[in-house]
């Protein structure tokens, strides 16, 4: 599980073998050998060194798969000419069925070794597209107190598409955060589709509503373009906290609703009353684009998520429970928070990974301008 800002790269290295690993091979080839060289005359264990460069391509590259190989063949060639000798038919057979077979194994060994490295440069490519696409926010922006994490899921996993961004405007700060329907790049595409609607417009629209539909547009061309209306679409929060009022104004398209913390204690889910479909699918349904206002007064923490959090499954299959574990540590910082809540996150998700990735931000409103 990969757990850090988006902004740090992520470095995939090749699985390394261990000495535990490759003692196995060395061993059946030593097991069997010695049991061979014992054994009655009529009863033959050379076949079952075939084993061995088996079980090392499993998990070795074909240089080391090729030496096992060998050093079984060799094991061969002793127990022959130790129980008869190397003219004797069955050692024969059973020393070249030995190499075909060492042979076949480490040739599967570089094909498995070419597919991680080329699985491995396509990971590598769109993660860092993804993180080019995904800036770092900012410790504070304006009255506002931030910190922000990505999660990766585990590392077998695809990308996927979750994002958030925030932009200042000459009267508080805009925000949002969103997941893309889909995995790998044409989710990172589609999650860059959106960032760069949100920057370009955020300064410029007067309103939320007169946002989120500028974002709908540029999602729903870009989606009749591709041909695939209705296939591919993103769930988002859009919200706008001024920093002149103890409020916030929220646009929810279709997204898990934001977590309030506050600061006497307890926390809020801020659901809307008239949420707008998710961004894409607007043309599909009849709706009007409206923003809700909530309190969010000094101290308070506001936590915006993806589903990924949500949809962590423990061992018997129970979701993970956000809202009431955040109720039990009041008081935290933004970055103290997200903290706790991947920790927690972590140990809650049945094998210490989550199926999806995740993103979280925490606003905290203080005095200071």
């Amino acid at each position: 599980m990969d757990l850090r800002p988006p902004s740090h790269p992520r470095h995939h290295r090749s699985p390394t073998v261990g000495h535990a690993q490759l003692a196995v091979p060395f061993a059946l080839i030593a097991l069997v050998t010695t049991v061979d060289v014992l054994a009655p005359p009529e009863v033959h264990l050379g076949p079952f060194l075939a084993a061995a460069p088996a079980v090392t391509a499993s998990f070795a590259g074909p240089r080391m798969t090729g030496f096992v190989g060998l050093v079984a063949v060799l094991a061969q060639v002793v127990v022959a000419t130790t129980r008869t000798s190397l003219t004797d038919l069955n050692h024969t057979f059973q020393i070249i069925a030995l190499v075909m077979i060492s042979m076949f194994a480490t040739f599967f060994a570089h094909l498995r070794e070419v597919h991680e490295k080329e699985v491995t440069q396509l990971r590598s490519v769109a993660e860092t597209a993804q993180e080019v696409v995904l800036r770092p926010l900012p410790d504070r922006i304006g009255p506002l107190g931030v910190a922000s994490v990505y999660l990766a899921a585990a590392a077998e996993a695809q990308i996927g598409g979750d994002l958030y961004a925030a932009a200042r405007t000459a009267t508080g700060t805009r925000l949002i955060i969103g997941d893309v329907r889909g995995k790998g790049l044409e989710a990172v595409g589609d999650a860059a589709l959106v960032l760069g609607a949100f920057r370009a417009s955020a300064h410029q629209e007067a309103g939320l509503p007169g946002l989120v539909d500028y974002l709908e547009a540029a999602v729903s061309a870009d989606l009749d373009g591709a041909g695939d209306e209705g296939e591919s679409f993103v769930t988002a929060a859009v919200l706008e906290i001024p920093d002149a009022e103890p409020v916030v104004h929220l646009v929810s398209c279709g997204h898990p609703p934001p977590l309030l913390v506050l600061r006497a204690g307890g926390a809020e889910l801020l659901e809307v009353d008239r949420p707008a479909p998710p961004l894409g699918l607007a043309g599909l349904v009849a709706s009007s684009v409206t923003a809700q206002t909530f309190a969010f007064t000094e101290g308070d923490v506001l936590l915006l998520y993806t589903d990924g959090v949500l949809e962590a499954r423990d061992r018997a299959g129970a979701f993970y429970p956000l809202a009431r574990r955040v109720t039990a540590w009041p008081g935290l910082r933004p970055q103290a928070l997200l903290d706790r809540v991947c920790e927690d996150l972590l140990a809650h998700a049945a094998g210490n990974t989550l199926d999806d990735d995740a993103a979280m931000v925490a606003i905290e409103r203080s005095s200071a301008p």
